[in-house]
């Protein structure tokens, strides 16, 4: 049995993002494994860091600190987010500028050039709901976001990266290519070892 804590990032109620992310979770509990689900659009916080250093940080609301130790008890993180101007929409993005922090998702280490991974041992998947064709995302676009995602927030606190999924394109789509999308995510969440 893993511990998954699967988060859907969009900052509206009622997006493709929440149904793939709930299916996702329905099916890893029903393969036994202990699922926390959260909604970003349900959590108050300000998103902006606001200070120019890290120990200047303001403390976590309620519902942040929920969040992070919904972070630090699970074994597997799966985050579901609209790419929005190829990017994390900004309240997703304000999460983790606010939760992962030196000292806790990671600490810097006098004469080593990157910091130690204080999340380690811990995995990560990324679903991700785009009107942009994934061919287009990969080879026009570059998947910067996806390297942000998993390279320099996820990988960079310990979360290893267990596979950047795309679902698009969302604008235009009929019920028949929705219910493939859930389909796949159902079958991510029955695959989760």
């Amino acid at each position: 049995m893993t511990r998954i804590l699967v988060l859907d990032g969009h900052p509206a109620e009622g997006a493709f993002c929440g149904a793939l992310a709930r299916e996702y979770a329905e099916r890893a509990r029903e393969q036994g494994h202990e699922v926390r689900l959260r909604h970003l659009a349900e959590l108050a916080f300000d998103p902006d860091f606001g200070v120019s250093s890290f120990k200047d940080a303001k403390p976590l609301e309620p519902d942040l600190q929920a969040i992070w130790d919904d972070l630090t008890w699970c074994q597997h993180f799966v985050v579901a987010h609209p790419l929005w101007w190829g990017g994390l929409p900004a309240k997703l993005k304000g999460l983790f500028d606010r939760i992962l922090l030196p000292g806790t998702a990671f600490q810097y280490v006098r004469g080593k050039p990157l910091p130690e991974k204080l999340l380690k041992g811990r995995t990560s998947q990324v679903l991700v709901t785009s009107d942009t064709p994934g061919w287009y995302f990969r080879w026009i676009y570059g998947a910067g976001v996806r390297k942000q995602t998993e390279k320099q927030i996820l990988d960079f606190c310990g979360l290893k990266p267990k596979g950047y999924h795309m679902f698009s394109p969302i604008r235009g789509s009929d019920d028949a290519s929705r219910a493939k999308m859930i389909g796949r995510a159902a079958d991510l969440g029955r695959s989760v070892a």
